[in-house]
């Protein structure tokens, strides 16, 4: 342990969390991620409902983008302060409100864009998996440019890692050489998961399907989170579970059966 813990390791990029500041009003790179994720995921959902023989046009997919807003904002919040970090929240209840600090969580995103969904479909009387695997599709851009963020903040580093020669030591992660866990799961939930759903997309006829990408997404995204938990340090307040699991793994659990479940049902439905 004495060798390996005088590897050499990278050193940490510190950026000032703030991109620029007009007077007392300041722009953070973490809230500069988000809008960049939701802007770019709209456009290029946009692209694909306008394809030949889509049932959801891209005006539809527009108008959605400030449901899609509100409820990654709203449910991304609201599940970090649920399944994390309650009690402190409960003592402190005007920090629920300050984003910019971070402290998202995307179970809680997704279960807020899904109930969007929900409505806005049966608003318009959308089709609900022809919509869900257009935003499907494009939600891996939002989580690659999430993760970016939370790896500018240097929250949610990773476990120590002495034998990594690229690990890196997290201001207030303690003096010991870490995972860039936040990289791993860019690169997981973000670039693999897109290009996976997107090339059976293009060379498919998955889409001709519906559900059966919105299956994938969901079983796909569980496992990444799920490896990803591997390297990642648990949060402080809940620490490891049962057989060293962590929350994250837990609530990605039935994510990974309920897309495959959609999934099957998408096909055979196709079928009949």
């Amino acid at each position: 342990m004495l060798f390996l813990s005088t590897l050499p390791v990278l050193a940490f990029p510190v950026m000032n969390p703030v991109a620029f500041a007009i007077g007392p009003f300041a722009v953070r790179w973490y809230a500069l991620a988000y809008i960049a994720g939701l802007v770019i995921g709209w456009r290029l959902a946009m692209k694909i409902a306008g394809r030949w023989g889509s049932p959801v046009t891209p005006q539809q997919v527009d108008g959605f983008l400030l449901w899609a807003t509100l409820g990654v904002v709203l449910g991304g919040r609201s599940g970090y302060v649920l399944f994390y970090n309650l009690d402190y929240y409960l003592q402190h209840p005007l920090e629920m409100f300050e984003v910019w600090h971070g402290g998202m969580s995307f179970h809680g995103g997704m279960l807020g864009v899904i109930i969007a969904m929900v409505v806005y479909c049966r608003w318009l009387r959308l089709p609900f998996f022809a919509f869900t695997d257009i935003i499907a599709c494009v939600t891996p851009v939002g989580l690659f440019f999430g993760r970016i963020a939370n790896f500018i903040n240097g929250e949610l580093w990773g476990r120590v890692a002495y034998d990594v020669p690229w690990a890196m030591v997290f201001p207030g992660g303690g003096p010991e050489p870490r995972h860039p866990s936040q990289l791993y799961q860019a690169a997981m939930e973000g670039v693999i998961l897109f290009l996976l759903l997107n090339v059976l997309r293009w060379t498919t006829k998955a889409m001709d399907r519906p559900g059966v990408i919105s299956g994938l997404f969901l079983a796909g995204y569980g496992v990444a989170r799920i490896v990803g938990e591997l390297f990642r340090q648990p949060d402080a307040q809940i620490g490891y579970l049962v057989g060293g699991t962590t929350m994250g793994q837990w609530l990605s659990l039935p994510m990974v059966l309920l897309g495959l479940g959609v999934v099957w049902w998408a096909s055979r439905r196709s079928r009949a």
